[in-house]
């Protein structure tokens, strides 16, 4: 019988020892945020008189998804958090910029030992951090706006602000916490007038996207956090106004718009 070549072993057993490490290496990276875009997180709080934060199921529902939102958000140096509020003078209505310092550094290759310490380290780190934005960013939630500003709601406003956001190259998150009832007195107006059914939603959507076609928002993800009950009425929570919006991102190439 031929004995089997040891040389021819040995190497394949080399071989496999190899493909094995590059593979925990490469699961390591994939693993690690490091080398990921940074966020720049843009939270739209409406201040006006149609929303009242204070309610039970509306101050517990924006509290979660700050929470969440931070949670998820707030991961690495470079990542941004801004708040603004949304009234009369929303592009002027920023009320908090934070930007995170915690390091995620590179464990690709790194042993154990040095891994879990890097680990340690950084998980104090970004909870201190998160906590602090979380503290600053209910404390803008929970602020009253008693000024002449809480009349009008003007949420188109925001989309300069969206696309000077994306100017850094950072992926951008945008939130509004808001009924979406757009309110301005030589514009739309939809507590006066929403959209009697969707095809008027989609054409207002139109006509109105057509106004910033110039800006570059470049897909950014859209949520839309509502402050109604599930049993609020067509009057109260009207469809053809969140329909409206989604149709107006979409017309800006924002492909990911979702009503929360």
């Amino acid at each position: 019988m031929k004995k089997p070549n040891v040389f021819y072993f040995l190497i394949s057993l080399s071989l496999i020892a190899l493909l094995a490490s590059c593979g925990e290496k490469k699961a390591q990276k994939t693993e690690n945020k490091a080398d990921s875009p940074a966020i720049h997180t843009l939270i739209f709080i409406d201040k006006t008189a149609s929303v009242d934060v204070s309610k039970p199921f509306v101050a517990q529902k924006y509290q979660q998804a700050l929470n969440s939102i931070i949670e998820e958000n707030v991961r690495k140096s470079g990542d941004k958090f801004e708040i603004y509020y949304i009234h009369e003078n929303t592009a002027k209505g920023r009320c908090l910029s934070l930007t995170c310092r915690t390091e995620m550094e590179d464990t690709e290759g790194m042993n154990a030992t040095d891994l879990e310490a890097i680990k340690t380290s950084y998980d104090l780190s970004i909870r201190k951090e998160r906590t602090f934005v979380t503290k600053q960013a209910l404390a803008r939630l929970n602020a009253t706006n008693d000024n002449a500003s809480n009349r009008e709601t003007n949420i188109l406003a925001s989309i300069p602000v969206i696309a000077k956001a994306s100017e850094s190259g950072a992926v951008v998150k945008v939130y509004y916490l808001s009924d979406m009832v757009e309110s301005v007195k030589n514009g739309r107006d939809f507590q006066v007038k929403p959209p009697k059914d969707n095809s008027e939603a989609e054409e207002w959507a139109k006509i109105d996207a057509e106004k910033y076609k110039d800006l570059a928002l470049n897909g950014p993800d859209v949520s839309m956090i509502l402050p109604f009950e599930p049993m609020s009425s067509i009057k109260e929570n009207n469809p053809t106004i969140t329909l409206y919006w989604s149709k107006l991102f979409e017309n800006l190439g924002v492909m990911n718009v979702q009503e929360l």
